[in-house]
């Protein structure tokens, strides 16, 4: 069993450190907010993560599992220092790396013997080699240092479960005996393991990434011109999705990704290949149409009331995903203040993240610890977030509290014939057909001729969603 440092409380870091120490190592978790540490300490996850508090628990009472604010005592306590900070984006667009940076500093002023030090964080291409540099700069004696790569593919909302059983392992070193400690590490796991250069593991998360947000805007892009052409995308998804080339997976229409992941690594990734005189269009296109999904969202609860000013809109969902109270980019906080911005009031609920989207909104925005009451008095619903319980959304129970009767489905959860039987109109995310909009004549602006043009200043061409 190993000794093990992990420097950084967040998912990555906390995740890590508690699942490490269930393989039965000794982790020191670090972080330098003294409050987060203390709520460890006593057994707290400061985070919403499935499983996670009884994992830190369980490994806290077996005295594996160690917080600490104390950064060189836990580097010179352990022989593998992981390193899980932030990489959040700066105003120009690339990676923050001023926290990678300082824990390189900190490493080096505390090294006391040969150490292998791994990068959990996401950071751009390079970043070993800096990370490595910055080591031995303040390294006040030359011991040997192995810098590894070491990315990680955890999910919120199933993040314990992904590094308990993962796809792949990737370890980007030189150094053989790097190497075999990483695989002795990870080898209780069983899970194929791919070494490369350090590069190049940087390389395969953000590459990961890129891919990932790509599907989504993809079958988004897909979804808007279905709708355009009155074809429902679901049968689209499913006839494409049978291809192994291509699958199912992040194959769901809806609103938009978001998170502390996909927004920052696409918009880094971007920016490395523009410095080097590459303008990454198709990297470009993913985020523009993922913006997009937003303005598009706000525009379909506009249309259906003809002004969003003095409406209700009731917002089911807030976290960026089911699972996780993390709002981070979540496109439902962008959507709520277009709606605010637009004159709307907004009642809105989440299971888990009321408190987190609280503390962005203050008072502008009602926050109810109910679904229904959310709904009560609403012009219109809008499901931003597919969690569970909104599958089980009564409409008849809707349709007899709303003020208003419009249901747009953000996330496609919901069953149209159980919307519309109630006596609600419905809209989701590329299954609109023309005649459904036609249903009622007030969806439409009075300068509107016919559901054809609403539709086409719905669409791609309009002038409202060129940027």
């Amino acid at each position: 069993m190993r000794r093990i440092a992990i420097i950084g409380t967040g998912y990555v870091g906390l995740v890590t450190g508690a699942c490490l120490s269930g393989l039965g190592n000794t982790v020191i978790c670090v972080d330098s907010d003294a409050r987060k540490i203390a709520l460890l300490q006593a057994g707290d996850v400061p985070f919403y993560e499935p499983s996670l508090a009884d994992m830190v628990s369980l490994n806290l009472q077996a005295e594996r599992l160690i917080f600490t604010t104390d950064v060189a005592q836990a580097v010179r306590d352990s022989e593998i220092v992981f390193i899980a900070v932030g990489t959040p984006m700066r105003a120009d667009r690339h990676a923050d790396l001023s926290a990678v940076r300082a824990v390189a500093r900190d490493i080096g002023r505390a090294l006391n013997e040969p150490k292998i030090v791994v990068s959990k964080s996401t950071v751009p291409v390079e970043t070993g080699e800096l990370v490595g540099s910055i080591i031995r700069e303040h390294a006040s004696v030359k011991y040997p240092v192995s810098v590894v790569s070491n990315p990680e593919f955890l999910r919120e909302g199933s993040a314990v479960a992904d590094f308990l059983k993962p796809d792949r392992i990737v370890i980007g070193t030189n150094d053989p005996e790097a190497e075999r400690v990483m695989r002795d590490l990870y080898a209780q796991l069983g899970a194929p393991v791919i070494v490369t250069d350090v590069r190049t593991a940087e390389m395969i998360k953000y590459a990961a990434n890129a891919f990932l947000a790509t599907k989504i805007s993809f079958i988004n892009e897909i979804a808007n011109i279905c709708e355009l052409l009155d074809v429902d995308v679901r049968a689209v998804c499913s006839g494409i999705g049978y291809d192994q080339r291509i699958g199912t997976k992040f194959m769901n229409p809806g609103i938009g990704y978001g998170g502390s992941c996909f927004p920052k690594d696409i918009s880094a990734l971007e920016q490395l290949a523009v410095e080097r005189d590459y303008s990454a269009p198709l990297l470009h296109a993913v985020e523009l149409v993922n913006r997009r999904q937003v303005e598009r969202t706000v525009v379909k609860l506009e249309r259906a009331m003809g002004t969003l000013a003095r409406h209700v809109v009731a917002v089911l969902g807030l976290a960026f995903k089911p699972n996780t109270d993390d709002i981070r980019d979540a496109p439902a906080l962008a959507i709520i203040r277009r709606l605010i911005d637009r004159g709307a009031s907004i009642r809105a609920h989440d299971p888990i993240a009321n408190n987190a989207a609280a503390a962005v909104f203050g008072d502008e925005v009602v926050f109810c610890d109910d679904m229904y009451a959310a709904v009560a008095g609403a012009d219109a619903v809008l499901l931003a977030t597919e969690w569970d319980e909104f599958r089980a959304l009564d409409f008849e129970r809707c349709a007899a509290v709303m003020r208003g009767n419009v249901v747009v489905d953000g996330r496609n959860i919901f069953d149209a014939q159980k919307v519309r039987a109630a006596g609600l109109r419905y809209s989701g995310i590329g299954l609109v057909t023309l005649q459904r909009w036609s249903d009622s004549a007030t969806f439409y602006p009075p300068a509107m001729e016919s559901p054809a043009l609403a539709y086409a200043s719905v669409g791609g061409a309009g002038h409202l969603l060129v940027e």
